[in-house]
Order: C-alpha cells, then sequence, then structure tokens
C-alpha cells in the first residue's frame, strides 16, 4: 500500500520546479534564476535525472548570456538520456525531446552555428511526431516553424504540424 501511495504522491521537486516557471513566466527573471539555481544546488550533478533534465530545461530561460543558455541546455539533454532509463520518467522525457531540442537549435542559431541549429531543429521535428494532439504539441510545432523560417528551411519537402482535429 505505501509503495502503492509513492507512485501517486505528487513529486515534490517538480512541484517545486513548477512554481518558480510561474514566477518566471509572470516576470520575475532574476528571483526565477536565483531560485532554479538554488534548486540545483539541491539536487546536484547526481541527482534523479528527470528533475536534473526538467531543471535544467527551464534554468536555460533565465539565462542572460546565450553560451550558459545552450550550456543549461546541453545539460537538459544529458539528464533527459540518463532518464530514458527510468521506466517512471519515459513518458516525461518523451515529451520534452521536442522543445528540448528545438531550445538547443534556438541557442545555436543564436550562436551562428548554424550547421548544429539545423541538426536539432531536425531531430526536434522527428520528436515532435511522438506528442498528442494538445496545446503543448501545437506550441512546440508552432516554434519549430518559426524556427525553420528563420533558418530558411522552407520549400518542398519541410515539415509542417499535422492536420488538428476538427
Amino acid at each position: 500500500m505505501a509503495e502503492r501511495q509513492e507512485q501517486t504522491a505528487p513529486d515534490a521537486v517538480l512541484t517545486r520546479i513548477g512554481q518558480v516557471v510561474m514566477l518566471h513566466h509572470a516576470g520575475d527573471r532574476e528571483e526565477a534564476r536565483h531560485r532554479f539555481l538554488g534548486l540545483w544546488a539541491e539536487i546536484g550533478e547526481h541527482g534523479d535525472p528527470l528533475h536534473r533534465c526538467t531543471l535544467a530545461h527551464y534554468l536555460a530561460d533565465t539565462q542572460d548570456d546565450p553560451a550558459d543558455e545552450l550550456a543549461w541546455d546541453l545539460r537538459a539533454l544529458t539528464a533527459a538520456e540518463e532518464a530514458r532509463g527510468e521506466a517512471l520518467a519515459v513518458t516525461a522525457v518523451t515529451a520534452l525531446y521536442p522543445s528540448l531540442h528545438l531550445n538547443l537549435a534556438d541557442d545555436y542559431a543564436g550562436l551562428g552555428h548554424t550547421d548544429a541549429a539545423r541538426t536539432h531543429l531536425r531531430w526536434a521535428r522527428e520528436a515532435a511526431t511522438a506528442l498528442t494532439d494538445d496545446g503543448y504539441a501545437e506550441g512546440v510545432r508552432a516554434a519549430i516553424g518559426r524556427l525553420e523560417s528563420r533558418l530558411g528551411e522552407g520549400g518542398p519537402g519541410t515539415w509542417t504540424p499535422p492536420r488538428q482535429r476538427p
């Protein structure tokens, strides 16, 4: 019975990350970065991979320096790769992959590394095929389309989002 309760109990670390995400989205980027870094110090570089992936993914968005943003996004991808081996994390990580690769593509594009940007954009497109048709997927697919346009990826054969159900 205790094991069953643990499986259905909310994840306190992910809840805390979500609270800081809301703070960031409300416009307090500095405070969000400070709190995310505090959580990172608690979790540590060898903590739960899903926690590290999620935290680094959001922490990247609070960085002022594009190179720092890239470093955090790479940490997120590395942790996602580690989390793939954990049964409870597979679904969450699968949903994050399109966004992880999209962020990396954007980071590389911003730093002028167009080939790396295009590679991660391609991986984001491929990973997006695993998403369900919901608001999150719609937003990720729209962002992929915007970055494709920015990188001059238009033309025949360009990935487009699947048709939405009526």
